[in-house]
Formats: C-alpha cells, sequence, structure tokens
C-alpha cells in the first residue's frame, strides 16, 4: 500500500497529517505482535539530528515494499540523550529493514506546546497513568508534525505511549 491510499490524509500541509486527537487522547489500544520498521536516529541531549533522512529513508523502504498500514503511525524510543530508536508502522515485513513486533496495553495522550515541556509532559502521562490503576513499563512519544507542519498548523501535539501491560 502507498501512503497515499492510507488513511493519512496530508493534503492540508503536503507533508505532515492533522492529529486525530480523539483518537489518541485518554485512550486505551491494545496491540498483539503490531509490525513496525525499526531505524535509530542520532541525536544530542534528545535533540534530532538526522530524523528527517532517518524518516525519508524508511519512508522510501515502505512505500518500495507497498508496506503501509492503513493507519500508518510512528514512535519512538528515547533511549538516551544521544539516540533514540524510531519504530515505523507496517503491514508486512520490509525487505532489508530491521522489523520489530510490539505488543501490549498503551495508556495514550495528547500534549500540546513546545518540546521544553516534556519533563512536564512525562509527569502528567505517569499521573494520568496511576490514576487509571495501571503501573507504567516503558513510555514512547509519537511527535505528530515536523517543525515546519507544526508552524503551518499552529500548534505542536505529541502522543504518549505508556505501555501499561
Amino acid at each position: 500500500m502507498k501512503l497515499a491510499d492510507t488513511n493519512y490524509d496530508n493534503s492540508e500541509t503536503g507533508c505532515c497529517a492533522r492529529l486525530d486527537t480523539e483518537r489518541w487522547d485518554r485512550a486505551k489500544h491494545a496491540w498483539s505482535d503490531k509490525l513496525f520498521l525499526k531505524d535509530h536516529i542520532l541525536e544530542f541531549l534528545h535533540i534530532p539530528i538526522n530524523f528527517g533522512s532517518v524518516i525519508s529513508r524508511d519512508h522510501e523502504a515502505i512505500e518500495g515494499a507497498a508496506a503501509y498500514p492503513e493507519d500508518p503511525i510512528w514512535i519512538t524510543d528515547e533511549i538516551s540523550p544521544w539516540g533514540s530508536d524510531i519504530y515505523v508502522a507496517t503491514d508486512r515485513p520490509v525487505p532489508e529493514a530491521t522489523m520489530e513486533t510490539l505488543s501490549g496495553v498503551f495508556l495514550t495522550r495528547v500534549f500540546e506546546g513546545p518540546y521544553r515541556n516534556v519533563r512536564k509532559w512525562i509527569a502528567e502521562m505517569e499521573t494520568y497513568v496511576r490514576d487509571e490503576g495501571e503501573e507504567l513499563e516503558h513510555l514512547y512519544f509519537f511527535y505528530a508534525y515536523c517543525p515546519k507542519c507544526a508552524k503551518a498548523l499552529g500548534k505542536n501535539e505529541v502522543v504518549l505511549f505508556a505501555k501499561v501491560a
């Protein structure tokens, strides 16, 4: 499947699609062996250095394999100040790519604002998880917009995925 054939409507900016906040805010999602192309982003103190080239390479590989799922998503695992792993959802294996599956129950929340608020968002997410009677196992980030699209859309939205089971 090509990106143009998915539910990813980027017609507004020609780049990033507007985030469906109702789908992601204060929601619970269960994944069973959800397939992702896994890649790595170099960072300096959590500031991405090569995100654009990595995501472009990944999208090219997924498009070439006709492996876009109906609802594309990419999440990052901020493993250190020097790099993050990125997981780009696919609906089938992509040749010559590192593939990984993720399973579990995830609570999600949408946050809006500058990236400098990430620590605050994490604290709010930890409270939300506790208030839902769950225990946080791992945290992932879905950065919905590139800087250009965040400016064009007038907001920066990030979805935090808390793995709870």
